[in-house]
């Protein structure tokens, strides 16, 4: 059996470009909802779950896709770098800290998200009831 017969695909690595991100939803196996974010970093692709490990609250894709900056994943309140391949921080507030994986698997150009412990619920991020969609703090970074 194939790793991705029952796998939900995602997207195309070519519809990826290196230093991008692509932001889906899926549903844990208790029924809640989390965001994800899938990135190329150019040595690998890599899913991860969209919040910092400093503050679990802050999300590293706000719904236009993640800063990143040479394969890292930029935290946007504080700066914290994760590296996109390991998810591994190196500084800033976050340092030491690793973000939480989602399995995806590639497969002839196709991206699949191919994690046991979710499924795929829709694109784009988790709809909120307010319409701020402003990071929470004063620092609005974008790159």
């Amino acid at each position: 059996m194939d790793a991705t017969d029952d796998a939900h695909r995602l997207t195309t690595v070519k519809d990826l470009p290196e230093n991008d991100s692509f932001l889906f939803t899926v549903r844990e196996r208790d029924g809640s909802q989390e965001e994800v974010i899938l990135v190329n970093g150019g040595d690998c692709i890599a899913a991860w779950k969209n919040f910092c490990q400093h503050e679990t609250d802050q999300r590293l894709d706000r719904g236009f896709r993640a800063a990143m900056r040479d394969g890292d994943i930029i935290c946007p309140k504080h700066g914290s770098m994760f590296d996109g391949c390991s998810g591994h921080c190196d500084n800033g507030k976050a340092s030491g800290s690793t973000l939480l994986s989602v399995d995806v698997t590639e497969d002839d150009g196709e991206i699949y998200l191919t994690d046991r412990t979710c499924d795929f619920d829709h694109e784009g991020g988790i709809e909120e009831d307010d319409d701020d969609d402003m990071p929470s703090s004063s620092s609005h970074l974008t790159f």
